[in-house]
């Protein structure tokens, strides 16, 4: 099975900024190349951390309100430094939460959602950036048509994975929703099944009528699951 990565979805020849960029200048980045954030780098292409318009708007959030009736918001010491901050290297989010290109969409998306933020820096074994990944770069795995899918899942994860016979298990697909239907030898294979199918990309969810012909999940393990077998899993010599 093959999976697509960081790589294959990443944006190369990235937009970034250095920590003495002025708060301006960044401003004007973010006009210029119709983007929300940047990454700050070192001389070597090393990402220090990200400036986002967030960070930028806070410079406005801290002001005190035209009219006189309120104050600018109450924040922490930290957060208010970088919101007077004048420099992208005092107004970014560090240290840089980066990913690297032969990840899994999975691991991306994995980190993304922990460390709560919509981007990452993509960089090498030698940590110079290469790439940026977003949030909708991550998506792009949901955009493939439900044939593709289905014909991935018959091939690569009931043929060529499982040694499944092609009439063994029918598979549909509607929207990204698998639906199996059919019989396995094994009630343990189930579950295999239904897990190999949910990580083909692309896959929204994966339901299934499958039945089985032998129920191997409460056997003693001390008797032969198949001929010739002690066992599940040494073979009798």
């Amino acid at each position: 099975m093959q999976h697509r990565t960081v790589h294959d979805v990443m944006t190369q020849g990235v937009v970034t900024a250095r920590p003495d960029t002025p708060f301006k200048e960044v401003a004007g980045l973010f006009h210029r190349n119709d983007i929300t954030a940047v990454p700050v780098v070192d001389d070597r292409d090393h990402p220090l951390g990200m400036v986002s318009e967030a960070d930028l708007l806070r410079n406005e959030a801290v002001q005190p309100d035209p009219e006189g009736h309120s104050a600018g918001a109450r924040l922490s010491p930290h957060e208010r430094a970088r919101a007077e901050a004048e420099t992208a290297g005092g107004l970014m989010s560090s240290p840089a939460v980066t990913a690297r290109p032969d990840w899994s969409i999975v691991e991306a998306a994995r980190v993304m959602d922990r460390k709560k933020v919509k981007r990452l820096p993509v960089v090498d074994e030698a940590g110079r950036l290469v790439g940026i990944v977003s949030r909708t770069d991550l998506l792009q795995v949901f955009l493939r048509q439900d044939a593709e899918i289905r014909a991935e899942i018959m091939h690569d994860v009931l043929g060529e994975t499982l040694w499944l016979a092609p009439t063994a298990v029918e598979v549909t697909v509607h929207d990204g929703v698998v639906t199996l239907a059919g019989r396995v030898e094994q009630k343990s294979l189930i579950p295999i099944v239904e897990r190999l199918c949910r990580s083909v990309d692309g896959v929204v969810a994966v339901h299934h009528t499958l039945g089985y012909a032998t129920d191997d999940t409460d056997l003693d393990l001390g008797k032969p699951l198949v001929r010739g077998m002690v066992g599940p899993y040494t073979a009798r010599h």
